[in-house]
């Protein structure tokens, strides 16, 4: 490499080799590595050290203002000014998800070593499409995707693939059973010629109260949300397997064809889980596809205490998992996991310059025949290996035993309390209720618990959610933080009373 070009490269900020043959970097660009990386960290720290609330309470018209003041064809001449900048642009308002007072959606606070993985895959940069642009990655992915597969009592047979999330991960889902009913009963290969005539009549049998992902991704496969069938719920709004068996019943002495079910382990609403291994038992009964949106549920993987409430997911065809919810992962990791890795096979597209049909994959692996919508990918596998290697499944499962815990406790604390109304228990964190004091009509209660979410958000001190059951608006905690404890709670609720006195002056 020439002199010139050894100078060009440095002047990037990129690690580029100084000698080819030698692949030695020069002591200016890991200089400049060290510099960054360390501005990086402390500003992480700063971040950590100063935010003592979930949110700044600024408002988008505010933060907008200040982002006017940017000249973004201007490059700013060191690190110090561009996280001087980004603080003020991003980190000042970040929501901290890993404070107490954080407790809205499915959001939760990171372990360390999942972290000290992040820098390994940002800067290597591997792409786990093929073998030969990650190599290790491949095998660690796999190996990971078999220990989740085990995890759900599956056996050797089983395989899968990191997804960039639980919307993705149930898309295939939903492909799969789709076109395997298509190949097996119909003798049309949909990846070839498209939805043959009988799509029309596919049904998809869902709980009225499963993830929205179901709807697009029907309408995503051509199928429409007219081809899902919503099952009625019990009192703890978990799919009823009666109901589930009526509406099968009903859609075939109708003409129509029940392609599959998706049942629920965690809902998003309620954190409870459909009955699966009765759901598990009529899929079998009617020759039907099973997946399990675990989504949110596959925490139950680590913890042994509450593991049961999993019991059935074994019987499913497919299962979406989440890390980056349940596991203590950064965004994104997700992952599908199939009972048979041959089902798989119906998705795969063979390119010439990538993954060629010739090849031996089981000689050279290639994930990119596991996926439908990624070809260039992230190791996000790198980050739960990290994890589970250095921290182990009885740790984290402690993680979830202590939410699942503390999330029992706050139920009865909302029961014992007459101010609240509490809808359901969870199975595993989550809390439908509302604040429905004597000084406050009946009639009032949905505006007046929207008024007190809406001050809570623009004082920023605690951030919860809120949904509509039966069209009544109701606030919701999502529990997912093992750092929070019943006292966190017991503020929280203060707070709340606090707020509903002040937006009714």
């Amino acid at each position: 490499m020439d002199t010139a070009t050894i100078a060009a490269f440095e002047e990037m900020t990129i690690l580029p080799p100084v000698d080819t043959d030698k692949a030695i970097f020069s002591a200016a660009t890991v200089q400049e590595y060290n510099t960054a990386m360390q501005a990086a960290l402390e500003l992480v720290a700063t971040f950590l050290e100063r935010t003592k609330k979930p949110f700044s309470g600024i408002t988008p018209q505010a933060l907008a203002a200040v982002f006017e003041t940017v000249d973004v064809d201007t490059p700013l001449p060191d690190y110090k000014s561009l996280l001087e900048e980004v603080d003020k642009l991003y980190v000042e308002h970040a929501t901290a998800f890993h404070l107490p007072q954080y407790i809205a959606h499915l959001n939760c606070p990171v372990v360390i070593p999942a972290l000290a993985a992040e820098v390994l895959v940002s800067a290597i940069n591997s792409s786990q499409d093929t073998y030969d642009q990650s190599a290790g990655g491949t095998l660690m992915e796999e190996r990971i995707i078999a220990w989740t597969g085990r995890e759900l009592g599956f056996d050797a047979d089983c395989d899968g693939v990191f997804t960039a999330g639980g919307s993705q991960s149930n898309l295939m889902g939903l492909l799969l059973a789709r076109d395997h009913y298509a190949m097996r009963y119909l003798q049309h290969n949909i990846k070839l010629n498209g939805c043959p005539p009988q799509a029309s009549r596919f049904r998809i049998f869902v709980s009225e109260k499963s993830h929205f992902s179901n709807q697009k991704n029907a309408a995503l496969l051509g199928l429409g949300e007219q081809a899902l069938v919503a099952v009625p719920t019990d009192s703890r709004f978990r799919m009823d397997a009666v109901l589930l068996e009526a509406a099968i019943k009903k859609e075939i002495a109708a003409g129509n064809i029940p392609i599959a079910i998706v049942a629920t382990a965690g809902t998003t609403d309620f954190g409870n889980l459909d009955p699966l291994l009765a759901i598990g038992h009529i899929a079998v009964a009617y020759h039907l596809w099973y997946h399990v949106d675990a989504a949110y549920g596959c925490g139950l993987l680590l913890t042994d205490k509450y593991r049961y409430l999993l019991n059935g997911v074994e019987l499913a065809n497919s299962v979406t998992v989440d890390y980056h919810k349940s596991f203590f992962q950064p965004i994104s990791s997700s992952a599908i996991i199939v009972k048979n890795k041959q089902s798989l096979d119906i998705i795969r597209h063979h390119a010439d310059y990538l993954n060629p049909e010739e090849q031996d994959y089981d000689e050279l692996p290639a994930l990119i025949n596991k996926t439908v919508t990624q070809s260039t990918r992230r190791f996000d596998a790198l980050k739960l290996w990290f994890t589970l290697r250095l921290m182990g499944k009885q740790q984290l499962g402690n993680y979830t035993n202590t939410i699942i815990d503390t999330a029992e406790q706050a139920a009865c604390l909302l029961e014992n309390d007459s101010d609240f109304e509490l809808l359901c228990h969870s199975d595993l964190g989550v809390l439908v209720f509302r604040y429905k004091p004597d000084f406050v009509a009946p009639l009032a209660y949905d505006a007046f618990n929207q008024k007190i979410k809406k001050s809570l958000f623009s004082s920023g001190e605690v951030l919860l959610a809120s949904t509509r059951v039966n069209g009544l608006f109701y606030l919701k905690f999502t529990i997912l933080n093992p750092l929070t404890t019943i006292s966190d709670i017991q503020q929280i609720l203060t707070t709340i009373k606090r707020h509903g006195k002040n937006v009714l002056q």
